[in-house]
């Protein structure tokens, strides 16, 4: 049994996976209050540790074998947040009392991973792919080689605001609750009529700042511009995986993050690549259990 940790800014996740398939996936949101946009990092290792040590003390994970973690957000020399630290002290104590060996991988991998094993594309791994992964924190188009994603190039990123940034202050105006992703999409599931908020794409570049602005200004029922909103993401990701498709000669596209499991972007989407299921798309720490299996 492989276990996994991961310890996002908003998810705290520990995960089991065999060969049978997952065993365990749990994991609890960092409570954000009603009108904020986010939590201070130290807020959240704080939250992560709290939660860490009611969720080990409801699990048995003693036939473990293996015990990965998150340990950073990207696979690169110098990547850092505070709330990784949480999980690597959990996965340390835990495998050391199993004794088992303990890997660290990139909170991207794990994402990349669990997208590829939940659209049963593991061997995709055998050759380069392009994985676009959208969420708050993150709006990356990426260039992916080796077994365990060892390689991964920024192609192309948003430059200034991530998709999901987007989506949570819009949301946070709108009177939801922070993250706001799911909350925006049900209420545009009510949408009375259609606006069209500016897609600024070049190449594979991307700028959601004039969307947001205009976007905050809209005297518009908020179901319209829930859906506004949601609409100019689609259309974004649509152009952008169109863009880098052609300039790399590679069709394999599979799209991660918690934005990638929005409905109305899936549809939108859905002939240009392949999804992570939306159980899966969000932050999860089966990705990172099943990384360890490879090692």
């Amino acid at each position: 049994m492989q276990i996994g940790f991961d310890t996002s800014c908003y998810t705290t996740s520990i995960a089991a996976v065999s060969e049978q398939g997952i065993i365990l996936d749990k994991r609890i949101m960092l409570d954000v209050e009603e009108g904020k946009r986010g939590l201070r990092q130290s807020e959240a290792v704080f939250l992560h540790m709290r939660n860490l040590s009611e969720m080990l003390g409801e699990i048995d994970l003693s036939k473990g074998t293996s015990v990965s973690v998150s340990a950073r957000p990207r696979n690169v020399r110098g990547s850092y947040m505070p709330v990784f630290t949480a999980g690597v002290c959990a996965a340390k104590a835990v495998s050391s009392a199993l004794g088992c060996r303990l890997n660290e991988f990139s909170h991207q991998q794990g994402h990349i991973m669990a997208g590829l094993l939940s659209a049963n594309l593991i061997e995709w791994r055998h050759e380069p792919f392009l994985a676009f992964h959208i969420s708050g924190g993150t709006t990356e188009m990426l260039l992916v080689e080796g077994k365990n994603f060892e390689n991964i190039k920024i192609v192309g990123k948003t430059l200034d605001i991530p998709a999901g940034q987007l989506i949570d202050r819009v949301g946070v105006k709108l009177g939801l609750k922070f993250p706001c992703g799911k909350e925006l999409e049900k209420l545009a599931e009510n949408k009375t009529d259609t606006i069209t908020l500016p897609v600024s794409v070049n190449g594979t570049e991307i700028n959601f700042s004039g969307a947001e602005t205009q976007a905050m200004r809209l005297d518009a029922a908020a179901e319209n511009i829930a859906a506004a909103v949601l609409d100019c993401v689609a259309r974004t990701v649509l152009k952008v995986i169109e863009n880098a498709q052609n300039m790399y000669n590679i069709q394999r596209v599979l799209v991660v993050g918690g934005v990638a499991a929005n409905k109305q972007i899936r549809e939108h989407v859905k002939n240009a690549a392949i999804f992570a299921s939306p159980g899966l798309s969000g932050d999860n720490a089966v990705g990172i259990a099943c990384l360890g299996g490879c090692v």
